[in-house]
């Protein structure tokens, strides 16, 4: 069964990607902000949708006290799957992701990031990458934008270790932005690269803010710490139990 509706969802996302990138096409001549209101009501809807409905996977939201109503702050998010790229855009609209370069050469579909205000980086580019990242976090800051980025750079297994890219420190410290930490469990049921996904729940916290000002190390610090206790507490207990012996031994 998790076999078929595996199919049935990934047919039904690739198709509705491709059909919606076509269908939108014409958004792209009109200014940024009615394309993200345009894309959100069209694309991120139906992603939503079929996510809940043939998935069969649901969203608990904790800590949605902890998340400013407006203006610019960096959301800093554990990253184990595509599922929070594909969610957190349909919860907050108005957000830019700093995401890799190559997404914005998929054919059709990669037309749409650089139009909805998105922070592409080329990853093998160093300083360039650096500079490229800070310079669409100010412009993002300037258009009191919320800013998401994920400070393991890569998506990493529920679990798994992973060290804290240097990029959030650099962000943080030249937009003097406050960060709101992210914790999830997305891995248990849409698994890195994963073919075959789980129905159940999926949870986000959004955990107390870290203010501006604090110095970078301190701050990587006081992120790394708090985002890893409570995503691993999401977890369940047995795996829960591994990560402790893991840190033991």
């Amino acid at each position: 069964m998790a076999w078929l509706r595996a199919w049935i969802f990934n047919l039904t996302f690739y198709i509705g990607s491709l059909f919606w990138s076509i269908a939108l096409l014409w958004v792209l001549f009109l200014p940024e902000d009615k394309v993200r209101k345009t894309v959100h009501f069209f694309y991120y809807r139906y992603v939503n949708f079929i996510i809940r409905h043939i998935m069969g996977i649901k969203l608990e939201i904790k800590g949605l006290e902890n998340l400013p109503k407006e203006g610019s702050y960096i959301l800093a998010s554990k990253h184990q799957s595509a599922y929070e790229t594909l969610i957190l855009p349909y919860l907050i609209p108005n957000i830019a992701i700093i995401l890799k370069e190559e997404l914005t050469k998929i054919p059709l579909w990669g037309l749409y990031p650089k139009k909805l205000g998105m922070i592409a980086i080329d990853r093998g580019s160093g300083t360039r990458a650096m500079r490229s990242i800070v310079k669409g976090a100010l412009r993002t800051k300037g258009e009191d934008r919320p800013i998401l980025i994920f400070p393991q750079g890569t998506r990493v297994p529920p679990g798994a270790q992973e060290s804290y890219k240097s990029g959030v420190a650099k962000v943080y410290k030249d937009t003097e932005l406050p960060i709101i930490p992210m914790a999830l469990n997305a891995g248990l049921c849409w698994p890195k690269n994963g073919f075959i996904k789980k129905a159940g729940t999926i949870t986000f916290e959004f955990l107390p803010m870290i203010p501006a000002g604090q110095k970078p190390q301190e701050m990587i610090k006081n992120l790394e710490s708090t985002l890893e206790a409570h995503s691993n507490a999401l977890l369940p207990a047995e795996l829960q139990e591994k990560i402790a012996k893991d840190q033991v031994a």
